[in-house]
């Protein structure tokens, strides 16, 4: 009997590729990126891109795809897939409670940290995650479904390299893992395709997903160049329609996402790990990164 991993597998091997090295239309169509995640490189910044369209089935763009990097919040997005999972089969409730402790408290992104509220229910919880990158709801509903489950879901699917290693951690140590998460691009704009086909466990669970990403409030990197309106953009805006996470570190700039527009639909997943030593450094890798969302908006519309 062939194994779900197995079947993901041999789906990745179907997609048609087209060589990024040589000259035509998807090169063509593509050649801002291209140029803008190369400059970047110059300057020795790590980059890493891969674009499908999900109605042609073509690559429309792929630097470096396969090569494992730092995606900081991005990793989340295994951790939703776990929650939805177990809510999917009945093993969670969306309406169970989770207690916020004083040991639990972390800094950084999100809101639950502010609120006076002493327990919220998973639902929210995830909400929480998707739409704030909140890290208090995080490190709670890995506490409540462990890491090793959120891991061996990600292997199950077939991701080698793409993973969420630790809990959110304000200061790590020599024994902590060194980021939040990795994963290669390649691997990461596959699983937002598979999510958006319904493949991932089974739809109802990439449904929930999905329908949390769309909360997302971060349109700072790739999605800034979509012209939507950030806190408000979950119903159709000039024929788009987005699902996206972000992953923010020092040094660390990474989005996941799809975009559906009139024309196809797109999965992407762009990261830029680079020299964050000056404000100057980290503007060229964010206007980089709008370049390759222009091309992803000509793309879908």
């Amino acid at each position: 009997m062939t194994t779900t991993q197995e079947q993901f597998r041999r789906e990745r091997v179907r997609l048609k590729r087209n060589p990024r090295h040589l000259s035509g239309e998807v090169i063509e169509n593509f050649s801002a990126s291209f140029n803008a995640l190369g400059n970047l490189a110059y300057t020795g910044a790590q980059v890493s891109a891969s674009i499908l369209d999900l109605v042609g089935g073509k690559v429309l763009c792929a630097i470096d795809e396969k090569i494992s990097l730092p995606t900081a919040s991005v990793g989340k997005v295994l951790l939703l897939i776990e929650i939805a999972a177990q809510i999917s089969s009945g093993k969670l409730s969306d309406f169970d409670l989770i207690d916020k402790t004083p040991e639990d408290e972390v800094g950084d992104s999100g809101i639950w940290q502010h609120l006076q509220a002493p327990s919220l229910p998973i639902a929210d919880l995830a909400a929480l995650v998707a739409s704030t990158s909140d890290n208090l709801a995080t490190n709670l509903l890995l506490k409540e479904v462990g890491i090793e489950a959120v891991r061996h879901r990600a292997e199950g699917l077939g991701l080698s390299r793409t993973a969420l290693l630790d809990l959110v951690r304000d200061n790590r140590g020599p024994d902590d893992a060194p980021q939040l998460s990795v994963g290669t691009a390649a691997e990461l704009s596959w699983l937002m395709g598979a999510l958006y086909r319904g493949q991932v466990v089974d739809p109802l669970t990439c449904k929930r997903v999905l329908s949390w990403m769309s909360m997302n409030v971060d349109l700072s990197l790739v999605a800034r160049a979509f012209g939507l309106d950030p806190l408000a953009h979950r119903n159709r805006d000039h024929g788009m329609l987005l699902m996206n996470k972000t992953g923010t570190d020092v040094g660390v700039r990474s989005e996941i996402g799809i975009l559906k527009g009139p024309r196809t639909t797109v999965a992407y997943a762009v990261t830029v790990n680079f020299s964050d030593e000056t404000m100057g450094a980290r503007l060229r890798v964010l206007e980089a990164l709008k370049i390759v969302g222009l091309d992803i908006l000509e793309a879908v519309h």
